[in-house]
């Protein structure tokens, strides 16, 4: 049975949305070593559509980039009601029953499902119970504005710390399990 983790980089103050204006400085050998673990680990990709078209937009045109060979050969399943016609390559989209393909998904043998980005779609699979582990990369910094991952409107959602470090760079690592799974 294959695990779904949410995989997240935030600030202190939990915000995630454009990570390439804040993370730079804090992406060391620790997080190069933490990527590269949850890469290895990942056997699909669960997104939202926002997410996925930017993705879909930025890692075929970068294929030598660190992470673009997983990021363009792994299986992606995007959750949408209007997305028809994905065009990156692997891409299967879930519009119909989606609790019950993502359950028959987690099923399945293969590495973890990965979710990055796509708050909305973190908050569902929250409410759910879909989520197995919620891994976050916590940055030592404020921005105080931009989208947050935990928007208001999103049930009480019980935690066990399952792992926790800091990095050199004072970067959190903390991985959670949600209470609430439904396997």
């Amino acid at each position: 049975m294959r695990k779904l983790i949410v995989t997240e980089f935030l600030t202190a103050d939990g915000v995630m949305e454009a990570p390439n204006e804040w993370h730079g400085p804090y992406f060391d050998d620790d997080m190069s070593r933490t990527v590269a673990a949850q890469m290895a680990a990942s056997g699909a990709l669960l997104l939202g559509r926002t997410t996925y078209e930017g993705f879909a937009a930025a890692w075929p045109a970068m294929p030598d980039a660190p992470g673009a060979a997983h990021m363009n050969g792994v299986a992606k399943y995007v959750v949408s009601s209007t997305l028809t016609e994905p065009r990156w390559n692997n891409t299967t989209v879930l519009s119909h029953d989606v609790a019950a393909e993502i359950g028959r998904l987690k099923k399945e043998d293969g590495g973890d499902i990965t979710v990055m980005g796509s708050a909305t779609l973190v908050q569902w699979l929250l409410g759910e119970g879909l989520v197995d582990e919620i891994e976050l990369l916590v940055d030592p910094v404020v921005v105080g504005h931009g989208k947050r991952l935990f928007q208001d409107g999103l049930p009480t959602v019980a935690l066990s710390v399952v792992s926790s470090e800091t990095f050199g760079s004072g970067v959190h690592h903390v991985v959670y399990a949600p209470q609430n799974r439904k396997g």
